[in-house]
């Protein structure tokens, strides 16, 4: 059986993307936090700069603040955003939430669209799902086995998570998208689970969105994002008519005028604060650089499943796919008393995984901020819940919010 302990200090000793963790505040080094897949940790340098924002610019400066860069935060935040997504930055916008995003997308392109039929998946994320429900379209949901195959001439738009919030199943961004395009509908994605840390190709997509909380590390709440692609910009209109969408903001007219391009899709006035605590969690990304993120992604999301394997065999079914070019940086495993054991995890043993009903342990593995050491101590931790039954003395009763 292989010393696992002993591989994991090899793998982190030639991990080069290892001084990045000392990047971020862990006050705990003890804990083993494997939940960055739905939120991401502090990076130092958010604090001055939040702190800066706070006192210097708002405490300071008042309203000037925004002749001094504020009203720039969307714009710069979209460029850096852009090489993430590799895309032109002309096509990106930061700002909002993602289910607004989505909501503004979806609608717009339906209303631009000649046909009225949505295509998606039973796993995509339910926040999606209720948005998508709610714009009185023709609504058709498939298995994701099926999803390709459901693609016909009727359909309007095709939408989906690129990587599954559950399973961690990743889709064929590209493939699916031109198959959408063959069939005339257009494609919109939730990168939600991938931007961040899985190489993307959007150059035959025509739509996206996704959040900044998760791998982008830019705090709870962060500002999401949405792409669209340039051809259709004048085609697809934003159905929420929002002041800072208007030609002329500060002009005040009475009259709705759109603005050219990607910023019709702004609604209101930019979070501040949070885009200022955004821009370190990007800025942290593009200097680690795509390929080193995704290759260690990689590395870890198999280290770990190949511990869970080894150690307790047969105990666990791994619901995420074996092959890293079909998954994301999360892996899930599913066990009939997964709700009890990811209690245990968190309240007995210090590791923060999370629970996806209904039988679900979902760990997620976020490459500038795990270590492979930190990812050994906590499968074995987890094979002491299960070898000495530590889970069996919790109730099963499951809380409102898990």
């Amino acid at each position: 059986m292989p010393d696992w302990t002993a591989l994991a200090a090899d793998l982190d000793a030639a991990d080069p993307l290892a001084s990045f963790r000392d990047e971020f505040v862990i006050d705990d080094a003890e804990l083993c936090y494997l939940d960055g897949n739905s939120l991401g940790r502090l990076p130092k340098r958010t604090i001055p700069r939040v702190e800066a924002a706070l006192r210097q610019q708002w405490g300071g400066r008042l309203i000037r603040g925004w002749n001094d860069g504020w009203l720039e935060l969307p714009v710069r935040l979209a460029s850096m955003l852009a090489k993430i997504l590799n895309v032109k930055a002309s096509e990106v916008l930061v700002g909002d939430t993602t289910s607004l995003n989505l909501y503004k997308l979806a609608l717009g392109a339906l209303r631009a669209h000649e046909r009225t039929e949505i295509l998606t998946t039973t796993d995509n994320f339910p926040s999606d799902l209720y948005i998508l429900q709610g714009l009185g379209s023709d609504l058709r949901v498939v298995e994701p086995d099926r999803f390709e195959s459901a693609i016909s001439n009727k359909t309007a738009i095709v939408t989906a998570s690129h990587v599954a919030y559950g399973s961690g199943q990743r889709g064929d961004i590209a493939h699916l998208s031109a198959v959408a395009r063959s069939h005339g509908a257009w494609s919109l994605w939730d990168l939600s689970h991938s931007a961040g840390v899985v190489p993307l190709d959007l150059s035959t997509s025509d739509m996206a969105v996704g959040c900044g909380y998760k791998y982008l590390n830019g705090g709870p709440g962060a500002p999401a994002f949405l792409y669209l692609r340039s051809e259709l910009q004048e085609t697809v209109l934003n159905p929420i008519q929002g002041w800072f969408g208007q030609d002329r903001p500060f002009s005040f007219e009475p009259e709705y005028q759109p603005v050219a391009g990607i910023s019709k899709f702004q609604v209101s006035t930019p979070s501040v604060l949070s885009m200022v605590a955004l821009e370190s969690g990007l800025e942290l990304y593009l200097e680690a650089g795509t390929e080193l993120i995704w290759q260690k992604a990689v590395s870890l999301t198999a280290f770990f499943i190949d511990m869970v394997c080894s150690e307790m065999p047969g105990q666990f079914e791994v619901v995420t796919p074996l092959d890293p070019a079909e998954r994301g940086a999360h892996v899930s495993l599913r066990h009939p008393d997964s709700w009890r054991i990811t209690r245990a995890l968190t309240e007995r043993m210090n590791v923060i995984p999370d629970f996806r009903r209904p039988d679900m342990v979902r760990f997620g593995f976020s490459p500038l901020t795990t270590s492979f050491a930190e990812v050994s101590v906590a499968v074995n931790r987890l094979a002491d819940v299960m070898q000495n039954g530590i889970y069996t003395q919790l109730s099963d009763e499951m809380p409102t919010v898990t």
